[in-house]
């Protein structure tokens, strides 16, 4: 049996719907319903229960986006930060196998392999570095599970969502039955606040920048994959191989779903920060190879953005409101 926290999230709801379509028993829990940030309340809970493995998708990221977390810091942190390490130390008293929904926000960048040298470059929408990218993708090679944060309170510059995560695997490193699994900018084919790319189509300018994804169900996948297969405990990077710019996703969104609204793109970071956002973003680059050498696979990104655009369900909501749109001159000829 496992224990879910954070049941209620993005992440929590795509574990939950993979549990169940494998018939494997698990306990959802909520904040609201069972306020597993106290310890002794979690200690008792666990060492009752008794589960095989406490999954924590629980975290702050901000409404409606990180931005908040800049004004919520108390919140993000306790979520972020000493939520983990609550659990863990629980885990670790009961002699409870771990895993930890991470992010691959703690990056900032991607490593170029160039005129046989290999450097770090921070900035991905530095134009020179952009049209290598644009050219030959192929010499960007994502940060790997080694790699130390670079986009952190101990690195900056950071936005405080990034740097409570960082600070969170700092806390966790050496921990015993502990997987660190690392999700970025999460999307799937249902719309929804928290999918990637339910947020670009309702963005009045969208910012351009590269950056590598993590289909939800693929991720959840992978993560219950790392389990099964007993893979060594530890950290890993799980996204959908590959990684592209927005400009290509809003592409693939004009081709696929070929919505009536035309997209603008803000013109450069200037813009964008001055305009719309408030804290630093992570445009970043992971890379998968310690994940696909344990025998865990993940669909191309390119095909898991296709597929998920091709079975793309729009919310309720949206449904209401292209029908109230509609004008009743519409409906004479019926």
């Amino acid at each position: 049996m496992i224990l879910l926290l954070g049941a209620t999230g993005y992440v929590g709801q795509a574990f939950a719907k993979e549990l169940r379509r494998r018939g494997i028993c698990f306990i959802p829990l909520s904040r609201s319903a069972f306020d597993y940030t106290r310890f002794e309340l979690l200690f008792d809970y666990v060492r009752k229960i008794r589960p095989e493995l406490v999954i924590n998708a629980a975290g702050y990221s901000g409404r409606p986006n990180l931005d908040a977390c800049e004004s919520a810091r108390m919140n993000t942190f306790q979520a972020n930060t000493l939520l983990p390490q609550t659990i863990s130390r629980v885990c670790s008293m009961t002699n409870t196998p771990f895993g930890h929904v991470s992010s691959g926000g703690i990056y900032s960048g991607s490593k170029v392999f160039e005129n046989g040298h290999t450097r770090v470059e921070r900035d991905l929408n530095e134009p020179s570095v952009r049209r290598l990218f644009d050219n030959c993708p192929e010499k960007f090679i994502g940060f790997c599970e080694i790699d130390e944060p670079n986009f952190s309170f101990r690195n900056p510059p950071c936005n405080f969502q990034s740097g409570t995560k960082a600070l969170a695997e700092e806390a966790l490193r050496g921990a015993s039955q502990t997987y660190v699994w690392r999700i970025r900018m999460p999307f799937d084919e249902h719309e929804g606040s928290c999918n990637f790319l339910a947020r670009l189509q309702g963005y009045p300018k969208v910012y351009d920048h590269i950056t590598s994804l993590s289909h939800v169900q693929d991720f959840v996948r992978a993560c219950l994959g790392l389990v099964e297969l007993r893979a060594p405990y530890g950290t890993y990077n799980i996204c959908n191989p590959g990684a592209v710019t927005t400009r290509y996703v809003v592409e693939l969104i004009q081709r696929v779903l070929k919505p009536s609204r035309s997209f603008e793109f803000w013109s450069g970071d200037e813009e964008f920060y001055h305009e719309a956002a408030r804290a630093p973003r992570s445009c970043a680059i992971l890379d998968m190879t310690k994940l696909l050498r344990v025998g865990v696979k993940m669909r191309p990104l390119e095909q898991a953005l296709v597929d998920a655009l091709e079975r793309w369900q729009p919310s309720l909501a949206a449904v209401a409101s292209e029908f109230r749109a509609i004008e009743p001159a519409n409906f004479s000829r019926f």
